[in-house]
């Protein structure tokens, strides 16, 4: 039996596909995050899910704080059992951009047939190309630019990303349903584009930065119209109250430091040394 559930079907065709998923690879909610930016601005309709029961371990055994993550999600309010919520697995669409967007929760089991009824979904309306966003807690400073890494299915995808200045991911080791979905989408000739941002190590809180700059890439790639100045006000706001918070922890604000001369020194590196950047610029030393 299928767990895809159709709710109704739009009129969209020949369509990209945008995911974010939570578990592994988002960190700082930079996957789900994305989504629920670009779904409430482009007032994206929801239209169909997959169902959770097939693809999740409820009963994971351990201590409460090690498998609270795997449990459904209950309220309770004075003792009357008000909700009880499997994970979510939806699609919305945006007709206009021929988009649609799926947000869920990387599975624990069976990731094939997960995956299966996502190109199943995506055979019905012509699903040509896939962006997968993720993040990952590295050695970065809140204060620099987020740095986004990148893996394509194709030498051909991978030349048009390379004039947005993106670095191409270098990594061996376990793979993600992200990894998974991309091997897939090679055998069935669906390009296949994963963005991963670094975020801070040292901060757990949802990263507005991390979301803005992984946004913006999207637009431009796919030519939304859409005004991220609402996230560059967030940004700020995130930032005046990580400074805050590290004036009253000078051990950490020190380590910090030594975080951006490393950044500093990659970028520098990565430019052709620092009088390179400059000639680039078009600025002359003093």
């Amino acid at each position: 039996m299928s767990q895809l559930i159709i709710i109704k079907q739009p009129k969209i065709n020949r369509v990209q596909m945008i995911i974010g998923l939570s578990g592994w690879m988002n960190g700082g909610k930079v996957s789900t995050g994305t989504i629920d930016y670009l779904k409430n601005k482009l007032k994206a309709i929801k239209f169909a899910e997959i169902k959770a029961n097939h693809f999740y371990i409820f009963n994971f055994p351990g201590i409460i704080e090690l498998v609270s993550e795997f449990r459904p999600n209950v309220r309770i309010e004075n003792g009357i059992l008000k909700t009880f919520e499997f994970p979510k697995n939806e699609f919305f669409y945006h007709q206009e951009s021929n988009l649609i967007l799926f947000k869920g929760k990387e599975p624990n089991i069976n990731w094939e047939e997960y995956l299966y009824h996502l190109f199943e979904l995506g055979q019905r309306y012509n699903l040509h190309r896939i962006y997968f966003i993720g993040s990952v807690a590295a050695a970065t400073p809140h204060t620099r630019g987020i740095r986004i890494s990148c893996y394509c299915s194709s030498e051909k995808l991978r030349e048009e990303v390379r004039a947005s200045g993106i670095k191409f991911t270098n990594y061996e080791g376990p793979g993600s349903i992200a990894t998974f979905l991309t091997h897939l989408a090679q055998y069935k000739r669906i390009e296949m584009i994963n963005f991963v941002a670094e975020i801070p190590i040292y901060i757990q809180s949802e990263n507005p930065k991390a979301i803005k700059a992984i946004t913006d890439k999207i637009i431009k790639l796919l030519a939304l119209n859409i005004d991220t100045t609402d996230l560059t006000r967030k940004n700020l706001l995130f930032e005046r109250k990580i400074n805050e918070l590290l004036a009253h922890q000078p051990q950490l604000a020190e380590e910090i430091k030594k975080l951006e001369e490393n950044y500093d020194q990659e970028f520098f590196n990565d430019k052709g040394g620092f009088e390179e950047w400059l000639k680039r610029k078009g600025i002359d030393k003093l």
